[in-house]
């Protein structure tokens, strides 16, 4: 009897050590390991998308793959439609206050012509002669008309001012625009590597929970576990993955509304 238990407990303390040996030097995450391959088929390592790992290494510090922030800000404020739309608005304002200064020609108006000809005039007195009719109906005509109205001259002033403001508020618009993006692209950046630490935190969690559902599947195939706490460590197990696929999403979440802020695709921010 004693050999007995005394040869059981040497064999769960070698399936633990060589448990804990794969643990700590086989990877888990997005590989073909042994977790993979065990018999429970719900046993697997979680695995990020695949479209994604193919410009985010998901291991390493994302802080140090993607641009500095000063060029993703730099990026956003080249793309960002909203930031285009606003300098576009500017562009227009601006014309309509140099229009506004030219509005005064308007007012004036020009107007020429010429005539030849020989028509019927009826001179009389001493000295009239047909060269005088000839002068009177050949030659050129011009002159400029000036309508000035007293809205106009009153209210000219206020229309380029009112011009100019709306010039100067399409700036500052367009100013404000552009610390909202760097507020948010800041938020969603620190939000971005944060994400990634709770993740690699998680992944950590996912292969002690693993190791431990294994020793107590083991266990309760001897027969030395009962099943309410075989039951207690599969929920703990399916706890942790439900836990690691949260993380996950909320990583690949913030990565992708880094992209649209941007205005760039995801390969467009890593650095070179």
């Amino acid at each position: 009897m004693y050999s007995h238990k005394r040869s059981s407990c040497l064999y769960t303390s070698c399936c633990l050590l060589i448990l804990c040996g794969v643990c700590l030097f086989r990877p888990v995450f997005g590989q073909n390991t042994f977790y993979q391959k065990a018999p429970v088929s719900t046993m697997r390592g979680s695995t990020l998308g695949g479209v994604d790992s193919l410009y985010i290494d998901f291991k390493k510090d994302i802080a140090i793959q993607l641009l500095p922030f000063n060029d993703l800000f730099e990026l956003a404020l080249s793309h960002s439609p909203l930031l285009n739309f606003e300098k576009e608005v500017s562009n227009a304002q601006q014309a309509m206050y140099k229009l506004s200064k030219l509005q005064s020609l308007q007012w004036v108006t020009a107007g020429g012509s010429y005539s030849t000809g020989n028509q019927a005039i009826i001179s009389t007195g001493a000295g009239t002669t047909g060269d005088a009719i000839g002068q009177i109906a050949n030659g050129y005509r011009f002159g400029l008309n000036l309508q000035l109205s007293l809205y106009d001259v009153v209210g000219r002033k206020h229309l380029l001012t009112q011009a100019k403001a709306n010039y100067l508020a399409s700036l500052s618009r367009k100013e404000i625009l552009e610390v909202q993006l760097k507020r948010e692209l800041i938020d969603l950046y620190q939000d971005l590597v944060t994400a990634q630490k709770v993740l690699q935190l998680r992944l950590k969690d996912q292969q002690t929970a693993t190791v431990a559902y294994q020793v107590a599947e083991v266990e309760f195939k001897q027969r030395k576990m009962n099943v309410n706490d075989y039951s207690g460590a599969g929920k703990n197990y399916y706890g942790v993955l439900s836990s690691v696929e949260e993380a996950r999403g909320s990583f690949l979440k913030f990565l992708y509304n880094l992209e649209a802020l941007v205005g760039v695709p995801i390969q467009s921010l890593k650095r070179k």
